[in-house]
């Protein structure tokens, strides 16, 4: 644990107290007990979309990309864009087939 600032204040016995009945008190936030981890459910269960989230990342980190800029015509562009979201994975793949015929 890294050494706590010059002036850092802890509260005293009685508002240790105080703050831990706060804590039992709140109903958002229950004590996990055996029951609560039998009830927990896997975060990709619940939102199916963090497991796709969590694999972008993964390939980002598994095959980094390199930013450039570069000036297509109009059309091309447009062509690319017109079959929705992933256009420029799309163009990425289409240039690795035409350059290193991969």
């Amino acid at each position: 644990m890294p050494p706590l600032k010059p002036g850092t204040i802890w509260p005293t016995h009685e508002e240790e107290i105080q703050i831990n009945a706060g804590i039992a008190a709140d109903p958002d936030n229950p004590e996990l007990t055996e029951e609560c981890f039998a009830r927990m459910r896997p975060a990709f269960e619940v939102d199916p979309r963090l497991a796709e989230f969590v694999r972008r990342q993964a390939a980002r980190k598994a095959c980094p990309k390199t930013r450039v800029t570069i000036r297509l015509d109009a059309d091309v562009i447009a062509s690319l864009r017109e079959d929705g979201p992933g256009w420029q994975t799309r163009a990425n793949a289409a240039l690795r087939q035409a350059v290193l015929g991969a």
